[in-house]
């Protein structure tokens, strides 16, 4: 095999045949540099030599990876929410559901893991715990879930606290969302609009009037409407994410402690009724259907006396 060098731009390029195609790299960017592959791949430490913890370090170091694009796409549809680019915002709220989807078949993966298996290496975990993940945390901020108390859990980390204190008092993600509502004229209370948004967001019945009048009228509103949709369904995936980890978690540990010392499954069962979105999901209780067709009773009264055949002894 022949390879054919050449110099473009300062660096050093190469070029070769390989199975009938042209193949080019060069001493610049590669995809090793890119990826920074040797940095990833080095990166699962097992603690024991027990043959089933790569799995778990992959899973979850993957599922961070996932979470911290999470977050990045977050940043973005905020800003293009505050610019009023909805269309821009429901693409990337989009992808944070795709995201969100690919996480939930991830928990499928790890349930390989059987009881059995992972008493192998469980022990050796001592106090480590997804419940210190500083990432899936600032994810909750973002998203509009403020708990405070958390923080002090990343006390031996100060980047890491600082980057959590940051995200508890910015305003999430729903903050941004009666913000716009707010400026589209919709009677937003002022104590929603510019509050302390490290503590925990109170539910509000003239915030759901306002989802509940786009819902009403969704030609009207329609852009409301459907951003209104992207952002449900981001909630709708997140809970489903959550279920599938609490099912998992029950599958290979049962009702055991957390090794960080929670509940187990038992505050990952809790944790499925903490909402980003309230009043989204009440005002459809609230949605009416208008009453249409026809009067069913007398039309099946009708219907049964035109099919009764003549001659019949009951005529």
């Amino acid at each position: 095999m022949t390879i054919r060098k050449t110099i473009e731009d300062g660096v050093e390029t190469f070029e070769a045949e390989i199975d009938g195609e042209t193949i080019q790299w060069d001493r610049g960017l590669s995809y090793a540099r890119h990826l920074q592959t040797q940095q990833l791949l080095t990166s699962q430490v097992p603690v024991s030599d027990k043959p089933d913890e790569m799995l778990f370090i992959i899973i979850h170091q993957t599922m961070e990876l996932w979470i911290k694009l999470m977050l990045h796409e977050a940043d973005i549809a905020m800003q293009q929410i505050r610019a009023d680019q909805l269309g821009k915002a429901q693409k990337t709220l989009d992808r944070m559901a795709t995201v969100l989807r690919h996480m939930i078949h991830s928990w499928e993966v790890l349930a390989t893991l059987s009881p059995h298996d992972f008493l192998t290496f469980r022990g050796f975990l001592r106090k480590a715990s997804g419940f210190q993940s500083h990432q899936y945390r600032e994810l909750e901020f973002c998203l509009g879930l403020k708990r405070a108390d958390l923080v002090m859990i990343h006390n031996d980390d100060d980047q890491k606290r600082l980057a959590l204190e940051a995200a508890l008092h910015a305003p999430s993600l729903y903050d941004e969302l009666l913000r716009l509502l707010s400026r589209r004229g919709f009677d937003i209370p002022e104590g929603h609009l510019d509050r302390d948004f490290s503590q925990p967001y109170q539910a509000d019945e003239m915030v759901e009037d306002a989802w509940l009048e786009i819902y009403t009228n969704v030609d009207k509103h329609w852009d409301l409407y459907s951003l209104a949709e992207k952002v449900t369904a981001l909630e709708y995936y997140f809970q489903e994410w959550r279920f599938k980890h609490m099912k998992t978690v029950s599958r290979v540990i049962g009702h055991k402690p957390g090794t960080g010392g929670s509940s187990g499954v038992t505050y990952l069962v809790k944790a499925l009724e903490l909402q980003f979105f309230p009043e989204l999901w009440a005002m459809r209780t609230r949605m009416n259907a208008p009453k249409q067709g026809g009067n069913y009773a007398e039309d099946a009264a009708t219907n049964a006396g035109e099919a009764q055949p003549k001659g019949c002894p009951y005529d």
